[in-house]
């Protein structure tokens, strides 16, 4: 039965969404401990998706990856979900930043321009680190009425020869992005 609400999901996500069913959307979903939610984008060509083993494993929604699985946090795309908690995007937005400069005491944060169609507001940072590795991070808040927010960040070397090219098929899975509201299943009660 779940598999059939994921399937009716997507097509309703690639419906919404004016997409071709053809193309490669991934979805997925969660909330079992607050608001129910899913997320669906367009998986780059070339690219596996995993929401289940590895996503699981790091603790996060869903990870974009090429090849095979290595662990590393290069070249990943990683989706985090939870329930909305700052009154605003900026407050996460700041609350990221200063982590990450009291980090990195050598480090810079710049932003990383992104434009979501879906009219969801998202902000992004781009991290320069004193060791040479980059972090984009783009925090979205599809509506105080959701619950949730979720961000999608990705690492990358500062000498990658495809560090532009891997940066622009990021911004284009943040920019497909878009939220749905996930209806949980209502407690069966069985006739005794």
């Amino acid at each position: 039965m779940r598999w059939m609400v994921v399937l009716l999901l997507g097509v309703l996500a690639a419906q919404a969404y004016g997409k071709n069913t053809d193309a490669h959307t991934v979805m997925v979903y969660g909330g079992q401990d607050g608001p129910g939610w899913a997320i669906t984008t367009e998986l780059p060509a070339g690219w596996n998706k995993d929401c289940c083993t590895y996503a699981k494993a790091i603790g996060v929604n869903l990870v974009l990856y090429q090849g095979e699985w290595t662990g590393k946090p290069e070249r990943v795309m990683v989706l985090n979900v939870w329930p909305a908690k700052l009154p605003t995007l900026a407050a996460e937005v700041d609350e990221d930043r200063q982590h990450y400069l009291q980090s990195d005491t050598h480090g810079k944060a710049e932003a990383f321009a992104v434009t979501n169609p879906r009219a969801i507001t998202c902000q992004g940072v781009l991290y320069r680190g004193s060791d040479h590795i980059d972090d984009a991070v783009v925090f979205c808040d599809p509506g105080k009425a959701t619950g949730v927010r979720y961000s999608w960040s990705m690492t990358v070397n500062e000498t990658d020869p495809n560090r532009q090219a891997l940066l622009a098929t990021f911004k284009r899975v943040v920019e497909q992005s878009g939220y749905m509201k996930y209806e949980k299943p209502a407690p069966s009660t069985a006739a005794k």
